[in-house]
């Protein structure tokens, strides 16, 4: 999408610099009193600088992303987000059509799943140590508390939901999430994660289903299943990728909107390497002269077209979570912006530029509508 210039036109340029001939584009002083919504204000932070210009450039790729009718797009969620009161953003994205998939981990979505069942997280307040936190059952993630009694009435109705699922098939993480999103849709008013991918039928993965709350409830249930001498549940979790490989190849395009990284992060970009995996071995028998791609418009050639991640961690720690996109081509991942590739990396808390973000994309739909 072109954007607007919100500078002036008839704007002097020095007559010291050639920068105009070279057509450099200019920047402008944010001007407060020129700004009346989230929009307004991102478009003009984007002819800033440093974590601000970051910021409005993503608004922009988030933006064309949302409006291009072909891509199918992926939001990938890592940390305490919904811990953090971020369930109901994730909602508007998913009630605003910005998602056709999610991937989280699995204690994300617990956490989530705790409160559309109604119950609450609290401020971790001051002169209460850990050691006390835990004689009081009380779990805490920085500054935020999670009290055990709110895990064990989800494993109660965990339990009943799994109850729902066929044994004489294997199941898989999107299916579990299916049924909770059912279970909430059938049983609670409030909105809630996994009632509004279950409403809009967006599938949500959790790639490390074991590393969370409910992964930990299903190993339960099949404890209790062996001991009553009854047939267990089986998990193949490859039925999750093979299902969005699926997904993604059949789209146009494809776009991710990440929090944090980690497993959810690569999870869901390694799609594009292991779709031309296929491509390269089964298809083309893993013919040397084939290793590279050529045809470009191939079902099999999947490079994210539009990427935005919001994550504070830096590079050169060389964890995945802090990685560039750039590095990312060096994968086959992320589509160059050479190729019509949009990316836009806001190094930055995701509790402050994330709502920023999808206010700022959710009025310019209004506005668009509305026009």
């Amino acid at each position: 999408m072109k954007r607007k210039k919100l500078h002036s036109k008839g704007r002097k340029v020095s007559k010291h610099t050639s920068f105009s001939s070279h057509n450099f584009e200019p920047l402008e002083a944010l001007d407060l009193s020129k700004i009346n919504n989230f929009d307004e204000l991102t478009k003009a932070m984007s002819l800033t600088a440093f974590g601000g210009r970051e910021l409005g450039e993503a608004v922009d790729v988030t933006e064309s992303m949302v409006r291009d009718k072909d891509c199918f797009k992926v939001l990938t969620l890592s940390g305490a987000m919904t811990m953090a009161q971020m369930s109901l953003l994730i909602c508007d994205m998913i009630d605003n059509n910005m998602v056709n998939a999610i991937i989280s981990t699995g204690a994300l979505m617990s956490h989530g799943f705790v409160e559309s069942l109604g119950m609450s997280h609290y401020k971790n307040p001051d002169g209460v140590s850990d050691e006390k936190l835990r004689q009081m059952k009380i779990n805490r993630v920085y500054d935020t508390l999670e009290p055990e009694e709110n895990f064990d009435a989800m494993t109660s109705i965990v339990r009943e939901v799994f109850k729902r699922v066929d044994t004489e098939k294997p199941t898989c993480s999107y299916k579990i999430c299916y049924e909770m999103g059912k279970y909430l849709s059938e049983n609670m008013k409030g909105r809630g994660i996994f009632k509004s991918a279950y409403l809009k039928k967006i599938p949500i993965f959790i790639p490390a289903f074991s590393d969370s709350e409910i992964g930990l409830d299903f190993a339960l249930f099949n404890r209790q299943r062996k001991i009553e001498n009854k047939k267990q549940l089986y998990f193949d979790e490859f039925l999750d990728l093979e299902h969005y490989a699926n997904l993604v190849l059949k789209a146009k395009k494809t776009g991710i909107f990440t929090i944090g990284g980690g497993v959810p992060r690569n999870w869901a970009q390694q799609v594009a390497p292991y779709l031309d995996y296929i491509r390269y071995h089964i298809i083309d028998k893993a013919d040397p002269s084939k290793y590279f791609i050529t045809n470009k418009n191939s079902p099999y050639y999947k490079p994210f077209h539009y990427a935005v991640r919001i994550c504070p961690e830096p590079a050169h720690w060389g964890g995945l979570s802090g990685c560039t996109y750039s590095e990312s081509i060096s994968w086959g991942k992320i589509l160059p912006k050479s190729q019509g590739g949009k990316y836009a990396e806001v190094l930055c808390d995701a509790t402050i530029a994330w709502p920023i973000i999808i206010k700022a994309v959710m009025e310019r739909l209004k506005k668009k509508r509305s026009s």
